[in-house]
């Protein structure tokens, strides 16, 4: 389970420090790709092939998988983090998720996301409202 927020920054090789709790269960490797609102995801490649397989068993009559399926695929890059805890973020999604210098990596239970600062600091600020309405719809009876 990934949790938590650190602000780790993006270095001149476009490589990221990824935090240091999380490198034994991305020792196997991981996969970025890209994700919902201009972040990117991280996932263990493990997980990555749950959601492989998940995928593999819906229709590929329904255009919706299709679409979801192209993009997140095709955006995939298989990474290894290297021996001081770092990950490069190819290119094309760094400039997909507009990753420069300041970067924040949250932790989103089976995945880590990496956001630009300020675009999470304006996502966090804009879903505040709604985080503290949806605790009913979201998770009925738990909180």
């Amino acid at each position: 389970m990934f949790l938590g927020t650190h602000t780790p920054r993006l270095d001149q090789k476009g490589r990221l420090f990824l935090p240091a709790k999380y490198r034994d269960e991305l020792s196997g490797g991981l996969v970025v790709t890209k994700g919902q609102e201009r972040c990117l995801y991280v996932f263990p490649t493990e997980e990555f092939r749950r959601i492989t397989d998940a995928l593999a068993s819906t229709p590929v009559t329904a255009k919706s998988v299709r679409d979801y399926s192209r993009v997140l695929f095709a955006s995939a890059s298989d990474e290894t983090c290297d021996k001081q805890g770092r990950v490069t973020i190819p290119s094309k999604l760094r400039e997909y998720a507009g990753l420069e210098r300041e970067c924040v990596v949250i932790g989103a239970n089976t995945r880590l996301e990496i956001w630009d600062a300020d675009a999470w600091s304006e996502y966090e600020a804009e879903q505040e409202q709604a985080f503290a309405q949806l605790s009913e719809e979201v998770l009925p009876g738990v909180l």
